[in-house]
């Protein structure tokens, strides 16, 4: 029979559709075609891209444009631009300001070839180093609010380069899905004066049927209510508002569980598109008690058509209690 379930942040109900698909194998997935060509992220390309903001070496050193490892340009064609004032103003009812931000790309590897679930740790260390380290430099102006780190990987993710990157965007004010979790997650502390991320960490590892895995610092858990299948969050096992505070260990300690998860899912569903986004609490705000940063990861394997518009709801095929299971088994195999 098919459940609703209730998101404890965000308060979002989910359908849960059992009678629909059941195993990992029955969500087809486009597999990738190679177009060749020319690849303005390649090593000997630099010249394609604006300059960069940021490089890394292998030992997370500048690497400069000859020798980099990782490296940040700013989007060719940015959602936002830098230059310019807000110039908010009211239109009658409506409100209008001028789109200023920040739009970057993160190159995590210099290979054409390699994805970011086959990164080593040390290097996908260095690309959350990077995004560590471009969120502190941007909270610096006055103007933004937010910074929003996502990757689009696959095509029907909304990935348009084969070469494995990520993006940043800078906002002028917080992003409604943040505004949200940290509304309900305020609402939660209010009550029980608890942060309900840190509620749902203790019961995850408590009723153990959702965990993926873990780590001393980490922990990989599908959600109660996910929106697709195979959805996992990462989160630290202990309260941080900030992704910021995070020190090179922990980014270490983060890459370890992170690789280990994109694996377990690239097992299960080979060539997967997902998204992930890095939720963190607001710039200029270095500590929240009642918020929990975490990144959401979200397969894209099922369609947002009519209902969902309409409704809000998302319907689910697979229980995460189910993907959690298919996952762990994958990761046997790995370990």
């Amino acid at each position: 029979m098919p459940e609703l379930r209730r998101d404890p942040v965000l308060g979002r109900w989910i359908i849960i559709s059992r009678e629909r698909k059941k195993r990992p194998s029955d969500f087809p997935v486009e597999v990738p075609k190679g177009n060749g060509g020319f690849c303005p992220l390649c090593p000997g390309n630099e010249s394609s891209t604006p300059p960069a903001v940021l490089t890394f070496n292998k030992e997370g050193q500048n690497g400069g444009e000859s020798k980099w490892q990782v490296r940040v340009v700013p989007n060719k064609y940015p959602a936002l631009v830098i230059e310019g004032d807000l110039e908010k103003e009211g239109i009658g009812l409506y409100d209008r300001m001028n789109g200023i931000g920040a739009h970057e790309v993160i190159i995590e590897s210099p290979s054409h070839d390699e994805r970011f679930a086959d990164l080593d740790s040390h290097n996908m260390a260095l690309v959350f180093k990077a995004y560590k380290d471009r969120i502190l430099d941007l909270e610096k102006d006055s103007r933004f609010k937010y910074v929003m780190v996502f990757k689009n990987h696959g095509k029907a993710a909304g990935a348009s380069l084969e070469h494995s990157h990520s993006q940043l965007i800078a906002l002028p004010i917080l992003p409604r899905m943040i505004v949200s979790e940290l509304a309900g997650s305020k609402s939660h502390y209010n009550y029980k004066e608890r942060c309900v991320f840190c509620d749902i960490i203790r019961q995850e590892i408590q009723q153990d049927v959702r965990v993926v895995c873990q780590n001393e610092k980490f922990i990989t858990l599908t959600p109660f209510a996910p929106r697709t299948p195979f959805e996992m969050w990462i989160l630290p096992k202990h309260h941080s508002s900030g992704y910021c505070s995070q020190d090179d260990a922990d980014l270490l300690a983060l890459a370890d569980i992170f690789s280990l998860s994109l694996r377990a899912l690239s097992c299960c569903i080979p060539d997967v598109p997902y998204n992930f986004v890095l939720h963190t609490g607001p710039l200029h705000e270095p500590s929240v008690e009642y918020y929990h940063w975490h990144f959401e990861i979200v397969p894209k394997l099922t369609s947002i058509a009519g209902f969902e518009w309409g409704s809000g709801f998302y319907i689910n095929p697979l229980p995460p209690e189910e993907a959690a299971e298919f996952l762990r088994q994958s990761m046997s195999l790995l370990i």
